[in-house]
């Protein structure tokens, strides 16, 4: 016999995902010794908190059913005598065994058994397949299973799938996935196990904490590090990964104690809601976002005859179609003063007239270098340097609004059931409806220039299939 000789399959059901804030609603544990099932034992928990009620309908676990149902701490002797001097199992199993050592962490109880997932068991058994989820089990192998969703219903399953690949995988075989199902993911040491688990494979943000609870008394709860994902399990779990390596990220990640999510609704959703994430709860190990009306353009004043010949103009929180005469979008000083250089150099043009370079006696540091045409030096007219700036300058100037109108881009994650309906005018967001036929409404609000959100847009269009997505709003 491949497998390890007691094992315990185990099914939970939950509140949700959250390890901290969710709870327990259904137990059910078969006990195997030596391949005999010797127990097998299921109830209903009461969480001590309401069910959301999208679970409520998926699941058919009630907030009523479980008002009259022993609390965790009432069955908290049979459920570690069930589970005592056994391999813990369980499709996914590192969520079931989290969500059973948290909950008795909180009586003063330890749990310290080694696990084996029913998933990676599969993915290690038949690589040919993409898809391991217990439902494509049942379909793949034929496998029973009364009551989907519910903790008995799923243990059952997966009993029968460990008695179906007892019997058809050569022994060898089976010992080596065995050991690799019991393998467990590189995670920070400090991150309680069945932290990750529950996450879904869908489109949001990730926020790793350096604290094991949130602060009391509503006081702010600062991430460490916040992160945007297609997939949300998928990369938290590759950048935990970081945990063993040595430099930036290593670092970072070690300090980890705790991981929080929010879902969205696709990709662009996440792509906004990162800008206000960022700006908002400014993480400790990301550059602090600038406010988005701080953002600037240049303008040429052509009856300037002494240097600086260009000024900034604020552009932050003004609408792009009062715009006259403006070129480029600037987060910063620097920001406009590296492409200016890059500027002078490419066309021969005067740092200290456009601004870069302190105006001195005689002329500027860059003409007797032979990279300057001589305005500051007299050997070149102001009209036609700042001719040559124009044109420089056209190559920075913000693309025009390719679309008559605002235009909308509609969202939906069928995972999650969520919608959204962005939309947009002149590179301006205008706002968020999860009702798409009333995008027209947020079409009457002001249109506000925001740099960071301005930069997201453009590289989102920039992807061809995106761009396709667009639908304009009827005025």
């Amino acid at each position: 016999m491949s497998f390890p000789p007691r094992l315990a399959v185990v099914d939970l059901e939950t509140t949700g995902a959250h390890l901290q804030r969710d709870g327990i609603t259904e137990i059910a544990i078969i006990r195997i010794e030596h391949g005999e099932v010797v127990e097998r034992w299921e109830t209903l928990v009461n969480p001590g908190r309401p069910i959301p009620p999208n679970l409520q309908q998926f699941i058919g676990i009630t907030d009523e059913m479980v008002a009259g149902a022993p609390s965790f701490a009432e069955v908290a002797d049979k459920v570690q005598a069930l589970l005592a001097d056994t391999v813990f199992v369980a499709h996914n199993a590192r969520f079931d065994y989290g969500f059973l050592k948290n909950a008795l962490g909180a009586l003063d109880r330890r749990l310290d058994l080694p696990v084996m997932c029913t998933i990676k068991l599969s993915r290690a058994l038949f690589p040919q397949h993409h898809r391991h989820g217990l439902d494509a089990l049942i379909e793949r192998h034929g496998l029973v299973c009364e009551a989907r969703h519910r903790a008995m219903g799923d243990t059952d399953a997966l009993l029968q799938f460990i008695r179906l690949v007892e019997g058809d995988v050569e022994p060898d075989v089976l010992r080596q996935a065995v050991e690799r199902a019991m393998k467990a993911p590189a995670r920070p040491p400090g991150l309680p196990e069945g932290a990750i688990e529950g996450m879904p494979d869908t489109p949001g943000l990730y926020l790793f904490f350096a604290s094991e609870q949130p602060p009391e008394g509503g006081r702010p709860d600062v991430p460490i590090h916040i992160g945007r994902a297609a997939s949300l399990r998928t990369r938290v779990i590759e950048h935990l990964s970081a945990a063993g390596r040595n430099g930036k990220d290593g670092e970072l990640v070690r300090q980890v104690r705790r991981v929080d999510w929010i879902e969205t609704a696709g990709e662009l959703s996440s792509l906004l809601l990162e800008i206000d994430m960022l700006r908002d709860r400014q993480p400790l190990s990301q550059r602090l976002q600038r406010p988005g009306d701080e953002a600037f353009a240049l303008r040429v004043d052509p009856a300037r005859r002494r240097p600086p010949v260009l000024e900034r103009v604020r552009i932050g929180a003004t609408d792009p179609g009062e715009w006259v005469g403006l070129y480029g979008a600037f987060g910063s000083r620097k920001e406009a003063d590296n492409l200016l250089r890059e500027l002078a150099m490419a066309y021969q043009l005067c740092p200290q007239r456009l601004g870069i370079e302190p105006v001195g006696k005689g002329a500027c540091a860059a003409h007797r270098q032979k990279q300057c045409a001589g305005v500051c030096a007299g050997k070149e007219k102001p009209e036609a340097h700042d001719t040559r700036l124009l044109g420089a300058l056209e190559s920075v100037r913000l693309k025009p609004w390719p679309w008559p109108g605002a235009v909308r881009v509609v969202e939906h994650q069928a995972a999650s059931g969520l919608l959204a309906c962005h939309v947009f005018d002149q590179g301006c967001y205008l706002g968020t409806t999860d009702m798409p036929d009333e995008a027209s409404a947020l079409c009457a609000g002001p249109r506000r220039f925001d740099l960071d959100r301005y930069r997201m847009l453009m590289r989102w269009l920039a992807v061809p299939a995106n761009r396709e997505r667009i639908e304009l709003i009827p005025s």
